[in-house]
């Protein structure tokens, strides 16, 4: 059988920020490959939560984990893998959900020794990037995108979000950690932001690379 190989590269930050995007540069600029965020979705539990939330979030929730896993699994399989959002950032959504009562804590236990016992069935990737945005920056340009589901959904919700993201990423512990503030850069169409971030990326590689090496 073959040995799983790492994902190279994670991108993750709160709806709208411009994850897929920078999958994308990333994979033109390094030859990588993309495994963009999964939206099967095929029960609508997504626009079904947005209407009923305390009804509706364990199934949803349950549901993009189960694929998140799945799809980090054959992502670590192919190799060269830069993934938009991930399975390592799924417990925000839960962890928020059960702090507003959108989830009661029988069913973030059962989610949560879900989610643990997957975990152990994968390895954190070579570089985690998190993208920091503020909220109302964020909510321009989901509003800039017009995905119906994402419109209906009040400030709030995406700054609570937004709040949880940053929790997170105060805390993360597994492995080479990116943090890059974007509100003021545009490296889809700016060339010289584009460059930037590359360069930011390519350092944080380079010295988690040294890093491993030395242990």
């Amino acid at each position: 059988m073959q040995k799983d190989k790492q994902v190279k590269i994670v991108v993750d930050g709160v709806t709208g920020v411009g994850k897929s995007s920078l999958v994308k540069i990333i994979c033109e600029e390094m030859g990588l490959k993309p495994f963009n965020e999964m939206f099967d979705d095929e029960n609508r539990l997504l626009n079904k939560f947005f209407h009923d939330r305390e009804k509706w979030a364990f199934a949803m929730q349950t549901n993009f984990l189960t694929n998140r896993f799945k799809q980090y699994q054959h992502a670590m399989k192919v190799g060269r893998a830069v993934m938009d959002r991930s399975i390592y950032s799924d417990r925000i959504f839960a962890l928020m959900y059960l702090n507003h009562n959108y989830l009661c804590p029988e069913e973030y236990a059962v989610y949560n020794n879900l989610l643990h016992t997957m975990l152990e069935h994968v390895t954190p990737p070579q570089l985690m990037i998190y993208l920091r945005v503020k909220t109302d920056e964020a909510i321009r340009r989901i509003h800039r995108r017009g995905r119906p589901d994402e419109l209906e959904v009040e400030h709030d919700y995406w700054d609570m979000l937004n709040q949880f993201y940053e929790k997170n990423y105060q805390e993360f512990r597994l492995g080479q950690l990116l943090i890059l503030n974007v509100d003021h850069l545009d490296y889809v169409h700016n060339q010289d932001d584009r460059s930037f971030i590359m360069n930011e990326i390519r350092q944080a590689i380079d010295k988690g690379s040294r890093s491993a090496a030395a242990l």
